[in-house]
């Protein structure tokens, strides 16, 4: 049996539970005396229904995030594979500039969010090697556009999406919240994000999704017909869409692209894009993630547009 005791405990659970079951004619000071512990460790446990120590954590909880705000970071953390510096960046940006690190990692820890390292070992094999072989070197301008179910919030009737777009070569970001993964809404992310990216996005890489394409919708065919209205917007836009091999949704995760080098030697730098929050409407977030060593080739290509 597996027994969690307080540091300074000066009873046991067995003794806890004698105190429990004593006659209701013994005083508190007489069974203090009989187990060599004050009054008051004695009127602790004489009147609870259990033997098992509290947490020491507060009953209200001071969060500086709002539940909405928690999930955000949650599934930022967890798709995007952000480090704790990085995310606190985002999170300090764009949704709360009071939060503080330690409050952030409390809150990934209260959560259960696991580990970078855990999360590395959940992409890993059995023998511990990368299931998939990590990106080749890109130009800025190609990226990665998802869509994450976020949970439904105690207050709304329905529950949202998290649109991610994130480009291969320089880490930015690009986030909103929207109600529907609708092909509408995925025609409309994709349009501001060609309006919010710093550089000239190329390439578009999506999944198979209803949102991004007609390859495999009832009567569809097993090539995109290029009706749908995200290959239409990105055909507007002169924008190359690609598609993930059916079965493979790994080749759509760019945790994958980032290189021991760039963390070896690479200092993060948060670039603000855009900001906007509204608790009942959409949310808008936007944040480039680069690295000192991509900034010149950043510069070089918004000077070629």
């Amino acid at each position: 049996m597996d027994i969690k005791l307080h540091k300074q405990a000066t009873t046991t659970p067995k003794i806890r539970a004698e105190i429990q079951a004593a006659a209701s004619s013994i005083t508190d000071s007489e069974l203090a005396r009989q187990y060599g512990v004050s009054p008051a460790t004695i009127r602790r446990w004489r009147y609870r229904d259990d033997v098992h120590d509290r947490p020491h954590t507060r009953h209200n909880l001071l969060a500086t995030l709002t539940s909405e705000q928690e999930e955000m970071l949650v599934a930022a953390r967890e798709f995007l594979r952000l480090g704790l510096d990085d995310l606190l960046v985002v999170a300090r940006e764009f949704l709360n500039p009071r939060l503080s690190r330690s409050g952030l990692h409390r809150m990934l820890q209260r959560r259960e969010v696991p580990t970078l390292a855990e999360l590395a070992r959940q992409d890993a094999g059995n023998d511990g090697k990368p299931r998939h072989k990590p990106f080749k070197d890109y130009e800025p301008g190609y990226v990665h556009i998802d869509i994450k179910h976020l949970p439904q919030m105690p207050d709304e009737d329905q529950k949202r999406y998290l649109y991610v777009a994130i480009d291969r070569a320089t880490r930015w970001v690009y986030l909103e919240v929207r109600r529907s993964q609708s092909a509408k809404d995925a025609k409309a992310f994709t349009k501001r994000v060609e309006e919010k990216a710093p550089f000239t996005i190329q390439t578009v890489l999506t999944d198979n999704g209803k949102s991004f394409t007609d390859r495999f919708t009832r009567g569809g065919e097993r090539k995109p017909s290029g009706r749908h209205p995200f290959d239409q917007e990105c055909q507007a836009h002169g924008i190359d869409h690609r598609l993930i091999k059916p079965g493979r949704p790994q080749t759509n995760g760019m945790w994958s692209g980032s290189t021991a080098a760039s963390a070896r030697y690479c200092r993060p730098v948060a670039i603000r894009q855009a900001r906007t929050w509204s608790k009942r409407s959409n949310v808008t977030l936007g944040c480039t993630i680069i690295t000192s060593l991509r900034r010149r080739c950043i510069i070089s290509h918004r000077s070629r547009r």
